[in-house]
């Protein structure tokens, strides 16, 4: 079955990095675009970043432009959110997600929390 399993989250100071992971299991990977969202507290989920299958193609949402980078290892199956410059409003639950067979499918979160 179909399995993304986040993880990188934490405490950090404004101004800080992380990066966060998601392991993908279930489906071949290196065929699939992967998607990274995030959900702050009692705000909807909104989506953050976009790459292609091979990771020649990004996008990100406008607030973290320039300072989020996503990527990717297909050969470890596992999709990449490096953040830096890291703002008390980027303070969220951070998901992976992909589509397969017609089917989104959602990792469980990693919680990201930017203290000012």
């Amino acid at each position: 079955q179909v399995q993304l399993v986040e993880s990188g989250g934490g405490l950090v100071q404004s101004g800080g990095s992380l990066r966060l992971s998601c392991a993908a299991s279930g489906f071949i990977f290196s065929t699939r675009p992967m998607n990274w969202y995030r959900q702050a507290p009692g705000k909807e989920r909104e989506w953050v970043a976009f790459i292609t299958s091979t990771g020649a193609s990004t996008s990100y949402v406008d607030s973290v432009q320039g300072r989020f980078t996503i990527f990717r290892v297909n050969a470890k199956s596992t999709v990449y959110l490096q953040m830096n410059s890291l703002k008390p409003e980027d303070t969220a639950v951070y998901y992976c997600k992909t589509s397969y067979n017609g089917i989104n499918y959602w990792g469980k979160g990693t919680l990201v929390t930017v203290s000012s």
